[in-house]
């Protein structure tokens, strides 16, 4: 675990940890409301070869709106992200931790956001204990 998040390594190929980490955050009380696969539009929009690698965006949308209802600037650190990447035979997850994203925006001491970044932060934290066990 980083400042910025958890790192968990699965055996699984690229689409099937994309399908496992989708299950894991709908399991949780997330939805993949976003999907940027960056190989694709590193390829596009530059021509460069890249690894496969998406940024899902995880949102549970009672948090995010008793987050944007308590500070409307909170959404532009909405939704949490979470990185799926291809490693040799299997895939690299990172899932971003919310307290500390809060913390560093400076909006961690606020209770009402402290709150719900450990809640979601407790959602997250499952996620990855259930990509652990895989």
């Amino acid at each position: 675990m980083s400042e910025l998040g958890a790192e968990i390594a699965i055996d699984l190929p690229f689409d099937a940890a994309i399908e496992a980490v989708t299950q894991a955050l709908a399991d949780n009380g997330f939805g993949v409301i976003s999907r940027v696969d960056m190989d694709k539009a590193f390829r596009e929009k530059l021509g460069a070869d890249f690894r496969r690698y998406a940024i899902l965006g995880a949102c549970n949308p009672k948090l995010a709106l008793k987050a944007v209802t308590a500070r409307p600037e909170v959404g532009l650190l909405l939704p949490c992200n979470v990185t799926v990447e291809a490693r040799g035979d299997g895939a690299l997850v990172r899932i971003i931790d919310a307290g500390n994203m809060m913390q560093a925006a400076g909006l961690g001491e606020e209770p009402a956001i402290a709150e719900l970044a450990a809640d979601a932060g407790e959602r997250l934290s499952r996620v990855a204990e259930a990509l652990r066990a895989l």
